[in-house]
């Protein structure tokens, strides 16, 4: 399989040390100074590159029929019109705000917890992100695809950043200190106890291990897909 690396930062290493030792070639890496490249050349693209970059590569790659994985995060203002530029073109498209296979289990499990503390109107659930210092987005995307998760099975209407105007809102606290790849918490709190789900990274290799397990996933594929997908987690 041949990749096209869309942003080469750190993510972006790892995601080429991953597929290389995975059998795979990494034949184009594209980076904010690229020019004149020839996306036509890959299987598919695997896009990490920044929030302000991120539509015109991945625009570029579907409108000549390369499938895109996507991990950005930080551009979903823009997520509807890149759908249906994808529909448009019978490409293949995934996005997930974090492609660890750990994450997307975690997801799950969040999901399932706040159905069942649902009727539990004594527990305030907030959630607290930890990064690195270089990321640029705050909160996550994968905070906000955690308290998407709560709102959808709560009371809760919103999310907001901490600290919360409105006591109804889900409250999210971003926190960045040096070296952290992701720390994510889901936290119940009571006067009598507390429940809390965490998921923690310890380097970025489950991130880049998953985005190309993606990629080896949707060769052949049509259509517009998420990691529940690729898991086949119903």
């Amino acid at each position: 399989m041949k990749i096209a690396l869309l942003g080469y930062g750190k993510m972006g290493k790892v995601i080429e040390s991953i597929a290389l030792n995975r059998g795979h070639e990494v034949t184009l890496k594209i980076d904010k100074h690229s020019r004149d490249y020839d996306i036509k050349s890959v299987d598919v693209a695997i896009n990490f590159s920044t929030p302000d970059s991120a539509v015109d590569n991945i625009r570029e790659a579907l409108e000549n029929n390369i499938p895109v994985i996507s991990g950005t995060t930080g551009w979903l203002s823009e997520l509807e019109t890149i759908e249906t530029l994808c529909e448009e073109k019978k490409g293949a498209f995934i996005y997930a705000s974090n492609f660890s296979l750990g994450v997307n289990i975690f997801f799950e499990l969040n999901k399932n917890l706040a159905k069942m503390m649902q009727t539990l109107s004594d527990y305030k659930v907030d959630l607290e992100e930890i990064h690195h210092t270089q990321k640029q987005d705050a909160p996550s995307g994968t905070a906000i695809t955690l308290a998407e998760g709560v709102l959808e099975n709560s009371n809760y209407k919103a999310w907001e950043l901490a600290p919360s105007k409105e006591f109804n809102n889900l409250e999210i606290t971003a926190i960045r200190k040096d070296d952290v790849p992701g720390t994510h918490s889901v936290n119940y709190n009571s006067n009598i106890d507390s429940i809390s789900l965490t998921h923690t990274a310890h380097n970025r290799n489950g991130f880049g291990l998953g985005a190309v397990v993606a990629a080896e996933w949707i060769i052949g594929k049509t259509g517009i897909y998420t990691m529940n997908d690729v898991l086949n987690i119903k």
